[in-house]
């Protein structure tokens, strides 16, 4: 039952939590793969992470978010509710701000509450916390909001810390030897010390735990859950729905075994055996049985199914999911306003996706990365050489200066230097061409065009290109550059490109900046480019617009 605010490269704070099954990772394992991968702290584009493709740009509006860069710094932004961007003050911003307290620390496991409050520990093993802190979940003793990032020592001295844990307001870490501690609110026993006493610093679980290796952790809103390196799973907290599987629906004040699932060795997210686990609340199917009734011990579910690699619930939305081996998606629960009672197969390729279209509102059950990736495809390869000295074999001059291509790519893209560099022409002998009837910007321009299909340029220089494609008999460019004069006519420079587009036989552009003219005529007719038109151009214009009834009273 582990929180999970988790969105692409970034934690996302909705403040509505989502569980998926408790993990045990692999003894010492590695930093988990979800440590963000972004090279460059920018403003992030929201709408490029996976969830939000999903939905409309108005649907885009995340509360809180962290972002961890490639060179391992930590940015935040958003509305930085009780502190918990940790910036170290209680200013929103949609700009993120850079946590330099955090800079270099690499982080191996973060978490949030929903107070909120948020714990991070860093490759070195340091715990850091700040946020919310009502009920002492920061472990510093006190009750004050952390408005900066602090590092939590008390009784954490020489313990290396590998992953943490947030419920809404109690907190729990795990050290490199396995030892579980816990702090914060305890008025169901999440912090498993017997009582119901708040912890205000970190206190190890003990009882049941005692001499045994904690391979992972996870919380619920009130309660707690540790899987052993062997696979048993202890909980202990709240269980008014039976959600810890004890057998029974009272509250657990120290860890108990789920003596249910003995014989079964608990994984990450995944079950040793065939069928997947479910237990607790069912109000709304989300157990996936076949009806609604609560669960006090575990039971299984897709018994039939091939064998469950990934299953994640949230509580908020009392929505499930899993994925098989072969890749297949399941969801059950409310989904939409509609009770499924038993696991339907989706047309999802990831867990994920069931969360962000059926969950209200829209969450992400894991944290995933956005890794920079050095592989080019073909088209950034083109791009990435062209006008590069380095592998050029053949150089344009124009306006005296050099641009660098490459025969093959010219040949391959354009019919015009394949006869040039295949039909024994002089320039095929030749390792510098010159270029003299058109100008540097408008020859680069097309030259880059054959190696990226893009154009980038003003509407007066596109009339040269327009002149280009047309002497090249490149249609598609033709087009492209009748695309930008359209987009960039104005008044001034509206009889211009009408003259140009008369010249170079673009009847579909002519007509569109006819049109233009002899709907401002008057500011037109007082350009520079009106009265210095060929005099057979103006004639013919005036008659044109004549016949358009754009001289009558």
């Amino acid at each position: 039952m582990e929180r999970c605010f988790r969105y692409s490269n970034i934690t996302w704070w909705p403040h509505s939590p989502c569980f998926s099954l408790p993990c045990a990772p692999r003894p010492h394992p590695e930093p988990p793969p979800w440590r963000a991968r972004v090279r460059y702290p920018a403003m992030v584009d929201v709408g490029k992470w996976p969830l939000f493709t999903l939905l409309g740009a108005q649907e885009v509006s995340p509360n809180e978010a962290i972002y961890i860069t490639q060179d391992d710094e930590v940015f935040v932004f958003g509305l930085n509710c009780s502190n918990c961007l940790g910036t170290g003050d209680s200013q929103s911003t949609m700009v993120p701000k850079k946590l330099d307290f955090l800079r270099g620390k690499k982080v191996v496991s973060l978490s949030y509450g929903s107070g909120p409050h948020v714990l991070l520990a860093a490759e070195g093993g340091e715990l850091f916390a700040w946020g919310h802190n009502g009920y002492s979940q920061l472990g510093n003793g006190t009750t004050n909001q952390g408005v900066s990032p602090i590092l939590v020592s008390t009784n954490l001295q020489n313990k290396k810390i590998t992953q943490v844990a947030c419920g809404s307001h109690h907190s729990l870490a795990l050290t490199h030897d396995g030892e579980v501690f816990a702090w914060g609110y305890n008025n169901c026993g999440q912090v498993g010390s017997g009582a119901t006493a708040n912890q205000p610093t970190p206190r190890r679980v003990t009882n049941c735990l005692q001499g045994k290796v904690v391979m992972g952790i996870a919380c619920g809103q009130t309660s707690s859950m540790a899987v052993l390196d062997n696979g048993e799973v202890f909980g202990w907290g709240y269980n008014g729905n039976g959600q810890l599987g004890v057998g029974n629906n009272g509250n657990q004040l120290t860890p108990c075994r789920l003596a249910a699932l003995q014989g079964l060795c608990v994984l990450q997210v995944r079950l040793d055996s065939r069928p997947a686990v479910c237990l607790g609340a069912n109000t709304y199917g989300q157990l996936g049985t076949g009806n609604k009734s609560n669960q006090l011990s575990p039971v299984h579910i897709m018994a039939e199914k091939e064998r469950i690699v990934e299953i994640a619930a949230c509580h908020s939305t009392h929505t499930s999911a899993c994925k098989t081996q072969s890749g297949q998606v399941y969801m059950w629960g409310q989904c939409r306003g509609q009770s499924i009672v038993l696991p339907h197969l989706t047309h999802f390729s990831c867990t994920d996706d069931v969360f962000a279209c059926f969950a209200t509102p829209s969450v992400m059950w894991r944290l995933l990365s956005m890794e920079h990736d050095d592989f080019l495809t073909v088209a950034q390869s083109l791009r990435k050489e062209f006008d590069s000295p380095e592998t050029a074999d053949l150089k344009f001059s124009v306006d005296g200066k050099y641009i660098h291509v490459h025969k093959a790519v010219l040949k391959i893209r354009c019919e015009h230097f394949r006869s040039m560099f295949q039909s024994h022409w002089t320039e095929d002998m030749k390792e510098v061409i010159e270029i003299d009837q058109f100008s540097y910007p408008v020859y680069r321009s097309f030259l880059e065009f054959l190696y990226t299909d893009n154009v980038d340029l003003p509407p007066e220089d596109a009339i040269g290109l327009l002149d280009l494609a047309t002497s090249y008999c490149e249609n598609r460019l033709k087009r492209l550059c009748q695309h930008i004069i359209k987009r960039g006519i104005t008044v001034e420079n509206a009889f211009s490109l009408l003259s140009a587009a008369v010249r170079y036989d673009a009847e579909d552009l002519e007509e569109f900046c006819f049109k233009f003219c002899v709907n401002h005529l008057t500011a037109v007719t007082q350009t520079a480019a009106f009265w210095q038109i060929d005099g057979n151009m103006l004639k013919e214009f005036i008659c044109r617009a004549s016949r358009c009834g754009s001289f009558k009273n």
